[in-house]
This record gives C-alpha cells, structure tokens and sequence, in this order.
C-alpha cells in the first residue's frame, strides 16, 4: 500500500461534494465500504473509468481520504489517474461521478471515457 507523508501532494484528490456524495452511498449500504476507482481498456475513446464498492484494501492500492471516505486506486489504474480530482456533479443530464483528468487528451461526450 502506498503511503504519502502530510507534504507530499497526493496525486489524485477528491471534492468535497464527491466525499459527500460517496459517504451517502456508503451508509445507504449498511457496511463499511470504500470507493473503488479503476482504469480499464473500452469505452468509446479507449479507456475507460470504473467506479464500485469495495471492502478491502490490496497491497498496491493508494488510499485516498477525505472527508471521512477513502477511494482505493490501484497501481496500474493511478498511471492514467495522477493529478486527477474526483468530483461529483448534479446537474441537468444528471448525476454522477466526474473525473478531472489532465492526463486525457479526449473524452467521450459523457465523460465516462478517454484516451492519452
């Protein structure tokens, strides 16, 4: 598991409005749960973001905690992800789970692929 010292950055953040958004998640399921963020190839531009529950933390995870909530990223998935901000937007089209992600040259019009 990676661990990062209070001065070093993290390289993947999350809004406060996604912590809250996740935290509702997590106690309408009733058990102790973290986020999972992963990286995986499909989508309309190539890769994908995959978002699921999850109750254990694997060896090569990084552990990402705000606002009481941790979000679990795996070492493969956080070489597409560094300097991303995970945030939560609700607005006209809906709700969801947005990633900011500078490292995607393009995205798909819903936002939920990209491509590097």
């Amino acid at each position: 598991m990676s661990e990062m010292s209070c001065e070093t950055a993290m390289p993947v953040t999350v809004s406060a409005r996604a912590a809250k958004r996740i935290a509702e998640i997590i106690t309408a399921e009733g058990q102790d749960m973290m986020l999972r963020l992963a990286v995986t190839g499909g989508g309309c531009s190539g890769f994908q973001y995959n978002f699921a529950l999850d109750d254990a933390v694997a060896d090569d995870d990084l552990v990402v905690e705000e606002g009481g909530i941790k979000v679990l990223i795996d070492s493969t998935s956080l070489e597409f992800l560094k300097g991303a901000e995970i945030d939560f937007v609700d607005d006209l089209i809906g709700a969801s789970f947005k990633v900011n992600n500078p490292n995607a040259t393009s995205s798909c019009g819903c936002g939920t692929s990209f491509s590097v």
